[in-house]
């Protein structure tokens, strides 16, 4: 039986990966698309994702939450926590809103009082790295602790460095390589 890697891996790439003529977020343009969302919505492969996710981030210490800006970064945040609980694991899970509520309390950050807590900022694929920088400046607001950014797939499109260049240490559970896009 394939582990569940590679279970995920072969998802990705049989209903994720679309080819033809992209622009991304950074304006350039790319031959092919992953669309994590397609697979991360699924109900096979969620827990898959909450897994690999759980493997990559386990030995970061005295991590309390998991979460990132809306809305790729929801789907993957919720399988963590879904697999951390069923694991014994007890991650709780935030959603950095793209800008603060105009009503109500008026929060960006949404969840358990992030304040003095140690979180991970996940995303489902990573581009610019943008995404997690904006989720980052966020949750210095409400006080959390940034220890590290964890995404499924890594695109090596400079993400990596910008973020490492930020001072944040850097986690990627899959490679263009693994899903055959080198």
């Amino acid at each position: 039986m394939k582990d569940t890697r590679q279970k995920l891996i072969d998802f990705i790439a049989a209903e994720a990966v679309f080819h033809g003529e992209f622009v991304l977020t950074s304006g350039k343009t790319a031959t092919y698309y992953v669309d994590l969302r397609r697979v991360s919505l699924d109900h096979r492969v969620a827990p898959l994702i909450g897994q690999v996710m759980l493997d990559l981030i386990k030995d970061i210490p005295d991590v309390s939450a998991v979460g990132g800006l809306t809305m790729g970064a929801d789907p993957v945040a919720a399988a963590v926590l879904h697999q951390g609980a069923a694991s014994g694991a007890s991650y709780d899970a935030f959603v950095v809103r793209k800008e603060p509520k105009d009503h109500g309390r008026g929060r960006q950050v949404e969840g358990p009082d992030l304040a003095g807590k140690r979180v991970i900022v996940l995303e489902d694929t990573s581009t610019t790295g943008g995404s997690p920088l904006a989720a980052i400046e966020a949750l210095l607001k409400v006080g959390a602790i940034i220890a590290g950014v964890a995404v499924v797939v890594d695109r090596n499109t400079g993400a990596r460095e910008i973020i490492e260049a930020a001072g944040y240490p850097y986690y990627a559970a899959i490679s263009l390589e693994d899903l055959g896009l080198n």
